[in-house]
């Protein structure tokens, strides 16, 4: 009887033991990563269940749980260890979101961390936290602001409406409201959003700002309706200063697309922002209702079209020498990165994936970066993996395209010293990868003698021999012809 005492009087003191437990360790955790990460990363996070090794945790996102899970697994683990010895590994798991039943009445404000300077990098691990008590926005990733954003011809209408609206946070009205922008995935869409967001918050630290994916509305709306509190949802939505939604093309349901339409025009007619991102313009949204789509293409739609040659490079350049900046001794000559902007083309992620493959590459083999490494650390990024023919029409365009030259003059008789290096390495390459004759070279280089065939491909191989880069230069020519 005493012991059934003993034990009844213990079992509560073992249930509340791990939230206590892990109390202590997020002290811990606050005191070595600082107020700021902490709030961030580490406040909402709670113990489930501690057993056989293992500590399980809930996260309220997906994004929370890989953020923590790559970037700080070993140090939460490292202070578990302290209040559970026997801990072997940590489970993160996505808890279901839910909603704070409470009055309706004025929000509370939210403290935000300041946006970071654009060469702070200290700062880019802290993500900024938007929202109301009861329902947070989607994160934001400090690195997407306007200060990393590339600009060029495809989306500079799109990047100045973003900045507009971004800057006249101030003013009673904007003058592009909504404003839409669509484009396909990876082209920067996003990236505006955030950098909409950082930037009035930088700018006017008071205004209330909230950054949501579609599925993030949707999802924070049936539960709203489930605990009986769609109201104050309501309210607190219409009561922001700028409501920015991504993904809009994934709202689904009458009932929510109603909802969310009421929303729209309700901050629209009040003079608040709405800036609104999807896949296709409001008129191709077959999926939402006339009214919603009127009203979203009432405002400013810009679009993001593909990227051309030049925007692929410019980006290409501006995250490598962010790369080399922060890796010592690596080095991507602008060879490689013509050979990556020529070959990948889908979108800007798969652009940086393609840095930090070679960044990866340089530090796990110390050796450096070549277009035969490039291509072959990227090859399932690239499309046509298999080898095509090649035609000395193909060769033509290819170098002219390459050097600035017209196909015109590297046929002429013109002696340039700009246009006949050209027209050697033409030939060359014609000899390398052709089953052409020397004459039948000479002829679809302007019909000249096979002497003069013979001389130029003589000449490129002695240059060669001296020139690193022009030995890479001619081997990314041979690359992008025979890919």
């Amino acid at each position: 009887m005493a012991e059934a005492q003993a034990r009844a009087h213990h079992e509560p003191e073992e249930q509340c033991a791990p939230s206590e437990a892990w109390t202590r360790v997020k002290a811990r955790l606050r005191g070595e990563v600082g107020e700021d990460v902490y709030a961030s990363w580490f406040k909402g996070v709670e113990v489930q269940e501690v057993g056989e090794g293992v500590v399980h945790l809930t996260v309220a996102t997906r994004f929370l749980r890989n953020w923590l899970r790559t970037h700080y697994y070993e140090s939460v683990l490292r202070h578990s260890r302290g209040e559970w010895p026997a801990a072997e590994r940590l489970e993160f798991t996505v808890r279901q979101p839910h909603f704070a039943v409470e009055p309706v009445k004025d929000p509370p404000r939210v403290q935000r961390a300041p946006a970071p300077a654009a060469n702070d990098r200290t700062l880019l691990p802290m993500p900024l936290r938007t929202g109301y008590e009861g329902f947070e926005g989607s994160p934001l990733d400090p690195r997407l602001s306007f200060s990393s954003f590339v600009v060029g011809n495809t989306n500079k209408l799109a990047h100045a409406a973003a900045q507009q609206v971004a800057h006249a946070s101030s003013s009673p009205q904007s003058s592009f409201n909504p404003l839409f922008l669509h484009g396909n995935v990876g082209l920067g869409k996003t990236h505006l959003l955030h950098a909409i967001a950082w930037e009035v918050t930088q700018q006017k630290p008071e205004a209330e700002v909230l950054y949501l994916t579609a599925e993030r509305f949707m999802s924070g709306f049936v539960q709203a309706l489930r605990a009986r509190d769609a109201l104050a949802f309501k309210e607190k939505l219409r009561n922001i200063d700028i409501l920015l939604i991504d993904d809009m093309e994934f709202l689904q349901g009458p009932t929510i697309q109603q909802e969310f339409c009421h929303t729209l025009n309700s901050l629209i007619d009040g003079g608040r922002q709405v800036v609104v991102a999807a896949d296709r313009a409001p008129t191709h949204l077959d999926k939402l209702d006339m009214r919603m789509r009127s009203r979203l293409g009432g405002g400013l739609v810009a679009e993001i079209k593909a990227m051309d040659y030049d925007l692929r490079h410019k980006i290409l350049e501006k995250r490598a020498q962010e790369a080399c900046t922060e890796t010592n001794g690596l080095e991507v000559s602008d060879t490689v990165l013509a050979f990556l902007a020529e070959r990948l083309s889908e979108s800007g992620r798969e652009l940086e994936g393609a840095v930090h493959r070679l960044r990866a590459s340089y530090q796990l083999t110390d050796e450096p970066v070549t277009i035969a490494i490039a291509e072959q650390i990227v090859r399932d990024l690239m499309r046509g993996a298999e080898p095509r023919r090649v035609r000395i029409d193909d060769i033509l365009r290819t170098v002219s395209k390459h050097y600035g030259v017209n196909r015109g003059d590297l046929l002429s008789g013109r002696r340039n010293r700009s246009i006949v290096r050209p027209r050697q390495i033409g030939m060359y390459l014609a000899k390398l990868l052709t089953s052409r004759s020397l004459p039948e070279i000479g002829r679809r280089f302007g019909n000249r003698d096979h002497t003069t065939v013979l001389h130029a491909i003589r000449k490129i191989e002695q240059l060669m021999s001296d020139d690193n880069q022009l030995r890479e230069e001619i081997e990314l020519l041979k690359r992008l012809l025979r890919d």
